[in-house]
């Protein structure tokens, strides 16, 4: 079954520097064969709290998205991250 990622982010200070986190994120992807699906700060909250920025990747399974998010280049990515951003990432098994 399909492995996916899913980020949703509450606060943003630097968008500059989610750019060079989106970028390097992009390169991890590709290696492990995923694909970033969804993108984007264009949405609504039915229930629950906002959010400033949402992001699904997909991957052939839980096992690679696992691989993907603790690998040295995924790592790398996240140092962007700090001190930036409030999120929430999870991965999960797909129907």
């Amino acid at each position: 079954m399909k492995g996916y990622w899913i980020a949703t982010y509450t606060e943003i200070k630097d968008p500059e520097r989610l750019k060079k986190y989106a970028e390097k994120t992009k390169e991890a992807v590709d290696k492990f064969s995923g694909k970033i699906l969804a993108r984007s700060a264009n949405n609504k909250a039915n229930e629950g709290t906002e959010k400033v920025r949402i992001a699904l990747a997909e991957f052939a399974d839980v096992e690679t998205a696992i691989k993907c998010y603790d690998s040295v280049e995924y790592v790398e990515a996240r140092t962007h991250l700090k001190d930036n951003v409030i999120r929430e990432h999870m991965i999960f098994e797909g129907m």
